[in-house]
């Protein structure tokens, strides 16, 4: 049998917690590798942890400053030869969503389709892992360099995952405090024509924080499963947060709706999460007309309003953990600040830029503890494809409709 389809096969056969030690069994038995490990990104994505045996993993490798930590930035091999041996660092990543790296130390340096092949396998193992978190704890347990709080391990459990790369699109986000979350969340879907994008800021702290944005996120995704316009999935959201909490709890949210085909989006503005766009080099926040929170009164009616997304646009969505950050004096972070951090990350992929934001934030508090959380997502929009198909409607300007 083939060497790529015996690994692989392996891969998809073995129990879900033993695929670290099926894959350094193979790649010992068919490349020669002294040794394999897997690690994985942590929560803040600041450190990479070795997958070992539970409940202790090893001290976490700093992703600043390494070899395995240039390859997870980078998202390309990195190599580190020591005397004889060589080892390869391989991102582990599916779709976009990065989720650690594969290390391979071999006897010598093999030729390069070697390598091309182990990242292959890397690849494949990104996959399974995806699949493993259904019947495993392993490879979450080995995230964490510290203990999560009780509303962070239900915020980080709502999240499609952290980063999404398709070719009309690329998308990520980070949650801050990472280990200490509560309320504020993010969630994405995409279809062959449609990408739909909710910024979740819920109110409160601690754990009824993390509750109340559940509820707000799965209302949502209900609706919009149910296939109802983006102005209703508001509504049927809103109706559900008053029905439990009656206008005692509600919960900002931006909801937009990306036609593939065409870059029009369609927006409903219910609070607080605010949306800069990067366009020419130029940074300005996108207003809409500000509508009541989801779960303020019953039966509010919301209004969906349009905007044009151009092929090479950026848009950096930021929470008012963020926005209105006290700095050291006790100065809010705002707009100034926010314009020129959207610019400073102009160059780096959309799953890096809510990291580098921020720890620019951390660093502007002087690592003093945030009074709130704070959530960046960004959305590079690359422009429609042939395999996007015709979208519904021609594009308006901002506004009601």
């Amino acid at each position: 049998m083939d060497r790529s389809l015996a690994v692989e096969r392996l891969l998809r056969d073995v129990p879900p917690h033993d695929l670290p030690a099926a894959l350094r069994s193979a790649l010992s038995e068919h490349f020669g590798a002294r040794a394999v490990e897997l690690l994985m990104a942590d929560y803040a994505l600041t450190e990479l942890c070795q997958v070992s045996t539970l409940p202790y993993t090893s001290d976490p490798i700093p992703v600043k400053g390494t070899a395995p930590g240039a390859a997870f930035v980078a998202q390309a091999a990195t190599f580190d030869h020591d005397g004889a041996s060589v080892t390869g660092y391989l991102p582990v990543s599916v779709r976009g969503d990065r989720l650690g790296i594969l290390a391979v130390t071999l006897p010598e340096e093999p030729e390069p389709p070697v390598w091309a092949e182990l990242e292959r396998f890397a690849e494949a193992l990104a996959h399974e892992l995806f699949v493993a978190d259904r019947d495993t704890d392993l490879y979450i347990q080995a995230r964490r360099s510290s203990r999560l709080t009780l509303a962070a391990e239900m915020q980080w459990q709502l999240l499609p995952g952290r980063a999404c790369t398709r070719a009309e699109f690329a998308l990520g986000g980070q949650l801050e405090p990472a280990y200490a979350i509560y309320g504020d969340c993010f969630d994405w879907s995409a279809s062959a024509h449609k990408l739909a994008v909710t910024l979740i800021n819920g109110m409160g702290e601690g754990s009824e924080a993390a509750l109340l944005t559940n509820l707000a996120v799965n209302a949502l995704r209900n609706a919009r499963r149910a296939g109802v316009a983006l102005d209703a999935q508001a509504e049927l959201a809103d109706q559900a947060l008053y029905a439990h909490y009656r206008g005692a709890q509600h919960v900002s949210a931006l909801l937009l709706e990306f036609d593939l085909a065409t870059g029009t989006a369609d927006v409903v503005d219910a609070g607080s999460p605010r949306l800069w766009r990067l366009r020419d080099g130029k940074a300005e926040q996108v207003h809409f007309d500000e509508q009541l929170p989801l779960g303020t009164f019953e039966d509010t009616l919301y209004t969906t309003q349009r905007f044009q997304a151009l092929d090479g646009d950026r848009f950096v969505f930021v929470s008012d953990g963020v926005y209105d950050a006290a700095g050291s004096h006790g100065e809010r972070y705002g707009d100034r600040e926010l314009a020129e951090a959207v610019v400073a990350t102009a160059d780096l992929p959309a799953a890096h830029v809510p990291g580098s934001v921020l720890r620019e934030l951390t660093t502007r508090r002087h690592g003093e503890q945030a009074e709130d959380d704070a959530m960046v997502v960004c959305l590079d929009w690359f422009g429609p494809t042939p395999l996007s198909g015709p979208g519904p409607s021609p594009a308006l300007p901002v506004g009601s409709r």
